[in-house]
Parts: C-alpha cells; structure tokens; sequence
C-alpha cells in the first residue's frame, strides 16, 4: 500500500506547483466590498467526485503564492493557515467558499479556489476590490472675511478616510468654480494613512471677492467611487463676511427735521455704505468751516432759531465724500396786550391785542372762560357781561407740541345804580316792591321803612349774574308809607325811594266788597228761577199720570166683557 501511496503523493504536490500552468482557470472574476464589511468569495468550479481537498491562496505582488486555507472531502475538516493579517477572520464553508470579516484595505488581492483530484487541480481565480466612502466635507480654517478686489484664502474643504481617493470640487451659489489666474486659485492635496491606507483628501480655495458676494453661499464637494458606482457628496454652506469700502454717506436728522422746535436736542447721525461702517467723521456746523470730529453721532442741546441751517458730515480721511441736511428750528412766540388782570370801569373802552410771530403760519384761538369764541374780543363801552378770563392760544400744527398762551383777567367795575318798581297783588291786599341794582363789586342791598304796615314776606334776593340782581319785599300798607332801598360797594353808597299809598288798598277792598255783594244776590236769584221751574215740571207730572190710569181701567172691562161671552156660546 505504502508504495503505492507515494507516488501518488508526488504527483498531487507537482499539480499544486504547476497549476497555474497546467490549468489556467476559469478567467477573472471580481468581488467588490464595502469596507468594514464581510467578503464573500464563492469557489467558481463545479466540486468533482473524485475530490481529494479544497484550498484557497492568494498571490503577492511578486507572483507567490500564500495559501490561507484547506479543507478535506473525506474528514469534512478545515484547516486555516498561519498567516497573521487572517487571523481569526476566514470561514471555508462546505461548497468551499470563501468569507473574509471585517474588510481591509490590504484585502485588494488576487485570491485562487484550487480544488484538487488525484490527477487533477481545478482554479478560480477572484478579484477583490475594497471601498471606503470618505467623510462628509466640511469647510475649515474659514477666513472671518473677505475684502473687495483682494485675492485671499477663503478656506479649506477636507474630507477623510476615503478609499480610492475622491476629488474634491468648489462651488459659489451652487455653481462650479474654476480656477482663474488673479481670482480663483485651488490647491488639492491627499494624504494616506500608512495603517489604515484611508485618504484624506484637503482642497484650499483663493478668492477674489466683489461686492457682488454678499450673502453668496459657498460650498464644496467630493466625489468617490463605491461599490455601485460613482457618488457625490457636498458640505455645509458657508457665507462670508464682505468688506468693501464706503462710496456714499448719509446723513440723518433725530427727531425728524421737520418737528424741530426752540429748546429740543438734535442729534445728528452719519453713516457710510462701506463695511465695516467707518466710525469717526467729521460734522460741519453752520457758519463754522472747521469739521468737528466725532463718533457716527453728534448732538445739540437746548437749540434756539439761530441753529437754522445747513449741517453736514464727511469721512475724516476722505473729506470730499460730504453728506448734507437743512434744519429748521421752528419758533413760536405770542404777546398779549394787556395781559394779566385788569380793572376797568363800566364804560370804558379797552383795546385788546394778540400779536403771534412764528417760523410758519400759526392758528389763532380765543378762549372766554374756556368756551371758544368766534373772534378777536373787542371792546369799545365795556359792559359787566364782558368780565372774565380770557385765553390768547395760538399752536403751529405742523410741529406736536409747539404752542402758546397768555390770559388776560378782566375786571369791570361799577358805581350802584338802583331802579325801583312796584306791582299790586290781584287780591289789591298786598303790594310787592322790588329793587333792581346794578354795580361791581356786588352791592349790598339794604330796605327801610317809613309808615306803618305789616311786611308779609322778608326780603328775597336772585342771584347777582353780569353785574345786575334784585331785592323785592312785599307789604300791606295801613296807610301811606315810604320804602327806601339803599346800596353799597366798594364805589359809593346809593340810595333811592318809592311811595306807598294806603287808599289803593282800601279802595281795592270797597270794589271786592261790591263784588261779593253782586255775587250773592244773583246766587240767590238763580236759586228762586230754578224753585219755579221745578214746581211747573212737577204739576205737569201729575196731570199726565191720570191719563194713564183711565186708559188702563177701560182695557180691563173689555177684557171681562170678552170672558163672559165665551161662557156664554159654551
């Protein structure tokens, strides 16, 4: 047995060493693999019956052989070679395929199936491709602005642990940017990490910005290869901060320079269109050639109407970019003649004078007490009515706030002036008389009587309105008396009298007693017309009802005369 066996032995080990020579295979065959992930290589030969064992190698770079694999027909056993980078990562299955966990780099080889008969070696060769999707690009190293008509580095776009390398683009507002001598410069560099065999792919992007960049986007991509084909994937945008310099200045006027009043503050603000803004200007004041220099704001306080005019701003290192604004101070001043109180006597004359001067046209409004009149008070015989307050209010619309007013208290003054009247009571029993007094300041109203009398009622007042009220008593005079009415103010004590005469009343009382008199006969007449008008309807009364009983007395005999002959014919 043992010689036989030998040389069959020789014979299988010349086939493993010429078997690339004697069967060249089945062709290539590629498996492609994420990395991480597991390889799975299928043996391509059909297993034959006379199947000895299965082993799988894979070839240096050289062309040499290493076998990493065996596994027997007949024990169902396997075998895995000592080769550390596969250590603990092989599984040979029944139908000899092949799995590899956990794919590397270093994976990327030639690796050949060789199933071996007695007179016999089969191969399949495969080909493993291993795939690393790179990391998601990100813009670094960022600059923290960008300056009109200069060439500066914007940033830098990175993206790691890619296998194959990826490429790497630039992008403005989602459109490709290509390098441009003066304004776009791309430098791309990769880097392998000697462990891992990952790429890092790095992309730094020069720009000439223009104005036309603000709030422009800017991003960056990479491009790889995986498994299925080719993918692309972009970063986050990123938007710059523009610096160009100032073309225009303004300047502003607060509050609005058309509510610009005597005695308010004006601030005065200058800006200019460049970024960043500049900071310091210079302010130019009416009448004065000399700039003040300042920060974006300057401010005037308490300002008066001479501060009218035209202010204006310049940068300070470029004064012929100027800026101005016309102010106005708008002013408002009334004066009241006379004003304050006056005192004026009854009949005078008081010319009044409200005299306005303003920066524009003012409204004009009077005031009596606080009801608004229709016009200008003027007074050529002053009456007691024409006492009061009165308010001169004159305002410009146009500017909230700008008013003014002065009053005026006047005072009319008067002697006491008495008128008395008297009016007889219907009944002629009493007599009122009433004292009317006109004066300022108020008079005081005193009654005195001359004669005897009974007073029926105290003196009553009304109320003292424009300089006039009035005093009344009523009396009944026993005979001719004499009422005086005296009245006093400040001005002059004056006194005046009505006579009384008792006749009036007595002869009153003779008429009343005729009249009740008259009264009371033609009562007593009308009562004897009306005794004999009744005695007339009673006798007519009495006739008419014996006339009525006769009628009555025939309709019964006949009635009984009509009984007695129906007896009869029965």
């Amino acid at each position: 047995m043992a010689s036989k066996a030998a040389p069959s032995c020789r014979l299988v080990f010349c086939l493993l060493i010429s078997a690339a020579v004697l069967r060249p295979g089945l062709g290539w065959y590629t498996v492609n693999s994420a990395y991480g992930d597991t390889i799975i290589m299928p043996c391509r030969v059909d297993v034959p019956q006379n199947l000895m064992f299965g082993k799988w190698k894979y070839e240096k770079p050289d062309g040499s052989p290493v076998f990493i694999a065996f596994r027997s027909s007949t024990k169902k056993s396997v075998q895995y070679d000592d080769v550390p980078e596969y250590k603990d990562r092989l599984n040979l299955s029944e139908n000899y395929t092949l799995s590899i966990s956990n794919a590397r780099i270093s994976d990327e080889k030639r690796f050949v199936c060789m199933l071996v008969t007695e007179d016999d070696v089969f191969e399949a060769p495969t080909v493993v491709k291993v795939f690393k999707h790179p990391s998601k690009p990100e813009i670094v190293s960022k600059a923290p602005f960008l300056e009109t008509d200069k060439l500066k580095k914007l940033g830098e776009c990175i993206s790691k642990d890619s296998y194959p390398d990826g490429n790497i683009t630039w992008y403005r507002n989602g459109k490709v940017l290509q390098p441009l001598e003066g304004v776009v410069v791309i430098i791309f560099r990769k880097q392998m990490d000697p462990v891992t065999q990952l790429y890092t792919m790095t992309s730094s992007l020069e720009y000439k910005t223009t104005k036309a960049d603000i709030q422009m986007p800017f991003t960056c991509s990479v491009t790889y290869y995986g498994p299925s084909g080719q993918k692309t994937v972009y970063s986050e945008q990123a938007v710059f901060d523009i610096y160009y310099p100032t073309e225009q200045v303004t300047i502003q006027v607060l509050p609005s320079k058309n509510a610009i009043k005597e005695g308010d503050n004006i601030t005065l603000k200058c800006l200019g269109n460049g970024n960043p803004p500049p900071e310091e200007f210079l302010f130019y004041l009416p009448g004065q050639p000399e700039g003040i220099r300042s920060s974006n704001t300057y401010t005037l306080t308490d300002v008066k109407r001479n501060a009218t005019g035209d202010y204006k701003c310049s940068l300070v290192d470029k004064k012929s970019m100027i800026a101005s604004a016309a102010i106005t101070v708008h002013y408002l001043d009334l004066s009241l003649n006379p004003s304050g109180e006056v005192t004026k006597q009854i009949g005078d004359a008081l010319p009044v004078s409200c005299t306005i001067s303003a920066s524009r046209n003012a409204t004009v409004v009077w005031m009596k007490d606080n009801i608004k009149l229709r016009s200008t008070p003027s007074f050529s015989s002053l009456h007691y009515q024409d006492a009061g307050n009165y308010v001169c209010e004159t305002a410009l619309q146009e500017v909230e706030g700008l008013k003014k007013r002065e009053s005026l208290t006047l005072i009319v003054e008067g002697k006491p002036q008495i008128k008395m009247t008297k009016k007889t009571d219907p009944s002629g029993l009493s007599k009122t008389i009433i004292c009317h007094v006109e004066g300022f300041p108020k008079p005081a109203i005193q009654w005195t009587i001359t004669g005897s009398g009974s007073v029926i009622n105290q003196t009553e007042e009304s109320p003292y309105i424009n300089g006039r009220y009035y005093s009344k008593i009523i009396i009944s005079p026993e005979e001719n008396v004499t009422l005086t009415c005296t009245a006093e103010n400040q001005l002059e004590r004056t006194v005046n009298s009505l006579n009384v005469s008792a006749n009036e009343n007595k002869e009153k009382v003779n008429d009343q007693a005729k009249l009740i008199v008259g009264i009371v006969v033609g009562l007593l007449l009308a009562a004897l017309v009306a005794g004999v008008v009744y005695w007339l309807y009673m006798k007519k009364s009495k006739t008419a009802s014996k006339h009525v009983n006769k009628d009555l007395g025939n309709m019964e005999e006949n009635k009984k005369l009509e009984e007695n002959n129906h007896k009869t014919e029965a």
